[in-house]
C-alpha cells in the first residue's frame, strides 16, 4: 500500500525527471555513461569522469543529437574505479557480508547537473536508458548512492532522495550547508564540512597570531558558504581586511583589481575558498604583477591541485599551507586498476571511453570514426597516467571508505536479532523486503576503523569525522612545486590537540625563512590598554599606557585595572606594588634637623633655667617673681620636647598625647607670661601714690591664676581627647602614588579649640605688655614680652595656612617648625637680656642698678 506522502515523493520524482531543463535540451533521450556489476544488494555511484559536456546545434527542422561527454578525466575515472575495488574486496572477504553479493551502478555527470540529477534519477528508479517513457523495467534500484562530488549537485540531488531517505554519500562535497539534517536528512558524507575545514584553517591562523587576514573565495555555493563561516570564527580573535570574489568569467578586469586590493592591503596572509578554475587567472595575474611577499592558505579544493605546481609559480605562491583532504593507503589499488579490461557491454561503456582516451584508438563499436582500432589488449602498466599512480590517494580514499560504510551499514544490518529490532514491533529488516531508510538508520550509526588507522562514523548531521592533512608547497628538485605533508588536523585526536604540525618541516617564501607577521596592529604589552580606532575593524587599535595607579597584567587587555586602596602601579604599569608609607621620620634629614633643633631648645631651656638657680639671689632673677621664671623654663622645655611627639611613625598614644602635651605646654607657658605681665603692670600701680593692688595680687594668686588658666586647656584637651581623640591615618588624598600616615586630628573643632585658647592668651598678654611697654623702669620686662607675643602670634597666624596647604608629611613639619620658632622667640625675647646681664655685665645685676629710675618720658 503506497502511503500519500510516497505518492506525492513519486509524482516529484516524475516530474523532476520527465520535465525539460530549461534550455530544453534533449535529457530523456541521454545516454548515460556507466559501469555495472549485479549483486544481491546494488549500491550506486556518481563521479566525475568527463570534464565537459557537448550539447549538439538544435535546428529545430530535424531530430537532434544526444549531448556528448568529452575530455575524460583519468584521475576521476580512477576516483571511480575505487568503488568498485572496494566491493571486489568486501566481496572476497568470507567474514564480511557472509552469503551476500554486493554489486555497484556508477555513473558519469560530465560536471553537468542536469547529467548528475538524470543519473540519480535513474539509479533509484532501476532505469537505465529512456526513463520515464520505458517505465521502471531494468536493474533493481540501488539501496545508497555514492557521490556526488559536486556540492551544487548534492545539494539538488539530496532534495529528492531525501522524500524516500535514500541514503546519499557524497566523497567530495563540503558545503556546510549539506548539514541541514532537515532539508537533508539522508545526506552523508566521508569528507568533513567546510565547516571543519574552516576550524583547521583558523587554528593555524591562531598557531601564528595571523589576526589581519584577506579573504578571496569564488562565486559559488562553495565559496560564499566558505566565507560566510570563516568571517564567523576569524570574528572571535582577529579580522578579515579585505573579502573580494572570483568572477564567474574571469574578466581581467576584475581579477587585476583584486590583485591591487591585494598589493594595497597590509595583510600578509590570504585565505583563498577556491575551485582551481576560479583561481588560476589570479595566479597568472600574481605572476604578471610579481606580487610576493604574501603567505597563501589553500582550502582543499585547490591545495593538491597539480595545475599550479610549475616552476613559474613557485616564487608567488611557494610555502603555502593548505588544508588537504586525509591521504589514505587502499593495498591491491594498483593492481586492480591495472587489472582493467574492456569487455564489450554496454553497461560499462565507461571503460571503453576510458580506453580510447588512453591509448588514443578507438573500438569498432564505438560511435567515433577513424584512428587506430583498439584491440583491448593494450598494456596499462606500460604508459603512465593519473588513473594509476596510487601515491596520493585522497578523492579514492574518500570513495573507499564511502563504500565500507554502506557495506558496514548493510553488515549490522543483518545480524539483527528477531524481535530486537530497531523498527516498529522491535522488527528487523529483511533482505528481501529491504528499504533505503532502514540502511540509512543504521548508516547513522556506523563505527568502524579502516586498514589505514582512520576511523569512520557520522555525527547528528552526517559529518564524517574531520581529519585533514596540513601541506606545504616548496621547492622540488626540478624547481617545480612539490607538496609535502607538514601536519594534521584531526577532531577526533584523544590528546585534545587537534591541530599537529611540524614545525620545522614547513618552508616559508620569506626572508630568514621565518613565519610572517600579519596583524593589523601589534599587540598592546602588559601596562597599556588597546583603544579601537574609529571607522576601522577592531583589530586596529592603539596601545594607550594606563593611568596612574591602574594596571593591565595581560596582552591587548581591554581596559586598566585599578589597583587596590593600599597598591599602586609600577612604572611599567603591569603590577600593583604596596604604597610607600610616608611619614616624619627620625633618620631622615628633616627629621634629623628638628630633632636636634627640639633637643637644643630643651637644652638650652635647662641651661637658662641652671643659670637663674644659681644667681636666683640677685636682683634680675627676683625682680619678677623667680618662681614664674623657672616655672617658664620648665614649660619652654617641655615645649621643645613635645616636638619630637610629632616625629616618628604614628601610633595611637603618640596622636593623642602630642597634641595634648603641645596644648598644656603652650598654655602653661603662655599662662606664666600672663602672670609676669600683669605682676609688671601692677607693680608699676603700685608705686603710684595711693597704689595698692599688689597685696591682692601676690604670690598665692599668681600660683593660682596660671593653674587656672592651664586648667581651662586641660578641660579643653579631655573634652576632645573624649568624644574624638586624633588617631593613626593612613591618607591618600594628597598622592595617590603613596600613603601618607599621620595623625587625624579627629575633631576639628577640638583642634581650633586649643590652639584658639592658647591664642586668645598670647593676644590678651599681647595687649597688657603693649599697654606697659613705655614704664620707666630701667629695666622693663613688658617690652621683652612685647616682642616675644609678637614673634608668637606672626609664627600662629602664619602656621594656619602654610599648615593646610603644605601635603603629607611636611604638614607635621610645619606644625614642629611652628612649635619651634615660637618656643625659640619666647626664650630669646624674654630670656636672653637677663642672661646678658647675668653672664655679662654682672654690675648691673644690683639693686641700685635696677631701683634707677630713667627719664620720665612725656
Amino acid at each position: 500500500m503506497v502511503t500519500h506522502e510516497a505518492h506525492l515523493s513519486l509524482m516529484i520524482l516524475s516530474a523532476a525527471s520527465a520535465a525539460p531543463p530549461a534550455t530544453c535540451r534533449p535529457w530523456g533521450r541521454f545516454r548515460l555513461n556507466g559501469l555495472r556489476r549485479p549483486g544481491d544488494v546494488v549500491f550506486g555511484g556518481l563521479f566525475e569522469v568527463h570534464f565537459l559536456t557537448v550539447f549538439p546545434e538544435l535546428s529545430f527542422t530535424s531530430e537532434p543529437e544526444q549531448p556528448r561527454c568529452e575530455r575524460l578525466d583519468p584521475a576521476g575515472f580512477q576516483v571511480a574505479q575505487t568503488m568498485a575495488f572496494a566491493i571486489e574486496e568486501i566481496n572476497r572477504d568470507p567474514n564480511f557480508l557472509p552469503n551476500i553479493t554486493l554489486g555497484y551502478d556508477l555513473y558519469d555527470n560530465c560536471v553537468k547537473l542536469g547529467v548528475a540529477f538524470r543519473a540519480a534519477m535513474a539509479l533509484v528508479s532501476g532505469a537505465r536508458e529512456t526513463f520515464p517513457e520505458t517505465g521502471c523495467a531494468g536493474s533493481p534500484p540501488v539501496l545508497g548512492i555514492v557521490g556526488d562530488p559536486g556540492s551544487t549537485h548534492s545539494i539538488a540531488i539530496s532534495r529528492v532522495l531525501g522524500l524516500f531517505r535514500v541514503p546519499l554519500v557524497s566523497y567530495f562535497a563540503t558545503c556546510s550547508c549539506l548539514s541541514n539534517r532537515r532539508e537533508y536528512p539522508s545526506f552523508f558524507r566521508t569528507i568533513p564540512s567546510d565547516a571543519f575545514q574552516v576550524r583547521a584553517m583558523v587554528q593555524i591562523l591562531q598557531r601564528y597570531n595571523w589576526t589581519w587576514v584577506g579573504l578571496v573565495v569564488s562565486d559559488d555555493d562553495y565559496g560564499l558558504y566558505a566565507a560566510r563561516a570563516f568571517r564567523e570564527e576569524v570574528a572571535r580573535f582577529g579580522c578579515v581586511a579585505f573579502h573580494e570574489t572570483l568572477p564567474r568569467d574571469n574578466s581581467r578586469v576584475e581579477v587585476k583589481r583584486i590583485v591591487a586590493v591585494v598589493l594595497q592591503s597590509t595583510a600578509r596572509v590570504i585565505v583563498v575558498f577556491s575551485t582551481e578554475a576560479y583561481l588560476l587567472p589570479l595566479a597568472e595575474e600574481l605572476v604578471v604583477q610579481r606580487v610576493t611577499g604574501r603567505q597563501w592558505i589553500a582550502s582543499e579544493a585547490w591545495a593538491t591541485s597539480p595545475v599550479f605546481h610549475t616552476p613559474q609559480l613557485l616564487p608567488f605562491l611557494g610555502g603555502t599551507l593548505g588544508i588537504a583532504i586525509r591521504r589514505g593507503e587502499i593495498p591491491g589499488l594498483r593492481d586492480f586498476l591495472l587489472r582493467l579490461h574492456p569487455d564489450g557491454t554496454p553497461d560499462n561503456n565507461m571503460v571503453d571511453m576510458f580506453w580510447e582516451e588512453v591509448f588514443s584508438c578507438r573500438f569498432e563499436r564505438s560511435r567515433v570514426a577513424g584512428g587506430r582500432v583498439c584491440t583491448g589488449q593494450e598494456d596499462l602498466a606500460s604508459i603512465e597516467t593519473a588513473y594509476s599512480d596510487v601515491s596520493d590517494l585522497r578523492a579514492p580514499y574518500n570513495v573507499y571508505k564511502a563504500v565500507y560504510a554502506l557495506a558496514h551499514a548493510l553488515h549490522d544490518l543483518l545480524r539483527c536479532e528477531p524481535g530486537r529490532g530497531p523498527f516498529a514491533g522491535h522488527a528487523c529488516a529483511q533482505l528481501n523486503t529491504l528499504q533505503p531508510w532502514q540502511l540509512a538508520y543504521y548508516l547513522e550509526r556506523v563505527n568502524f576503523t579502516t586498514r589505514f588507522g582512520d576511523r569512520v562514523s557520522f555525527d547528528e548531521n552526517g559529518d564524517a569525522l574531520a581529519i585533514y592533512d596540513v601541506m606545504n608547497w616548496q621547492k622540488g628538485p626540478d624547481g617545480a612545486i612539490k607538496l609535502v605533508t607538514v601536519g594534521v588536523f584531526d577532531e577526533s585526536s584523544p590528546e585534545g590537540q587537534t591541530l599537529r604540525l611540524a614545525e620545522d618541516k614547513i618552508f616559508w617564501n620569506f626572508e630568514m625563512n621565518t613565519a610572517p607577521r600579519s596583524v593589523c596592529s601589534e599587540s598592546c604589552p602588559p601596562g597599556t590598554r588597546l583603544a579601537i580606532r574609529k571607522g576601522e575593524p577592531v583589530c586596529c587599535f592603539d596601545c594607550l599606557p594606563c593611568a596612574d595607579g591602574e594596571i593591565s597584567n595581560t596582552t591587548d587587555s581591554s581596559e586598566c585595572f585599578r589597583c587596590p586602596s593600599d597598591f599602586w602601579s609600577n612604572r611599567e604599569r603591569d603590577r600593583c606594588l604596596p604604597k610607600p608609607i610616608e611619614f616624619l621620620s627620625f633618620g631622615e634629614p628633616l627629621g634629623v634637623c628638628l630633632t636636634a633643633a627640639s633637643l637644643l631648645g630643651a637644652c638650652v631651656c635647662m641651661a637658662v633655667l641652671s643659670v637663674f638657680a644659681r644667681h636666683r639671689h640677685t636682683p634680675v632673677v627676683r625682680a619678677n617673681n623667680s618662681e614664674l621664671s623657672f616655672l617658664l623654663l620648665a614649660s619652654l622645655a617641655l615645649c621643645f620636647l613635645c616636638a619630637l611627639l610629632f616625629i616618628g611613625r604614628p601610633q595611637d598614644w603618640t596622636c593623642q598625647l602630642r597634641h595634648v602635651v603641645f596644648g598644656l605646654a603652650f598654655a602653661l607657658c603662655i599662662s606664666c607670661i600672663l602672670v609676669k605681665t600683669i605682676v609688671v603692670v601692677m607693680a608699676f600701680r603700685a608705686t603710684l601714690p595711693g597704689g595698692d593692688l599688689m597685696k591682692w595680687f601676690g604670690a598665692a594668686q599668681q600660683r593660682g591664676t596660671v593653674v587656672i588658666c592651664t586648667a581651662v586647656q586641660a578641660t579643653i584637651c579631655m573634652a576632645w581627647l573624649i568624644t574624638t581623640p586624633p588617631v593613626p591615618f593612613k591618607n591618600t588624598r594628597y598622592q595617590n602614588s603613596r600613603i601618607i600616615f599621620e595623625c587625624a586630628v579627629g575633631s576639628v573643632s577640638g583642634f581650633g579649640c586649643v590652639l584658639g585658647y592658647i591664642g586668645l592668651l598670647a593676644a590678651v598678654c599681647f595687649l597688657l605688655a603693649f599697654l606697659a611697654r613705655k614704664l620707666p623702669d630701667n629695666f622693663n620686662e613688658a617690652k621683652f614680652i612685647t616682642f616675644s607675643m609678637i614673634i608668637f602670634c606672626a609664627v600662629w597666624i602664619t602656621f594656619v595656612p602654610a599648615y593646610v596647604s603644605s601635603p603629607g608629611k611636611y604638614s607635621d613639619a610645619v606644625e614642629v617648625f611652628a612649635i619651634l620658632a615660637s618656643s625659640f622667640g619666647l626664650l630669646v625675647a624674654i630670656f636672653m637680656p637677663k642672661c646678658y646681664i647675668i653672664l655679662l655685665h654682672p654690675e648691673e645685676n644690683t639693686k641700685k642698678a635696677m631701683m634707677s629710675r630713667a627719664p620720665h618720658k612725656k
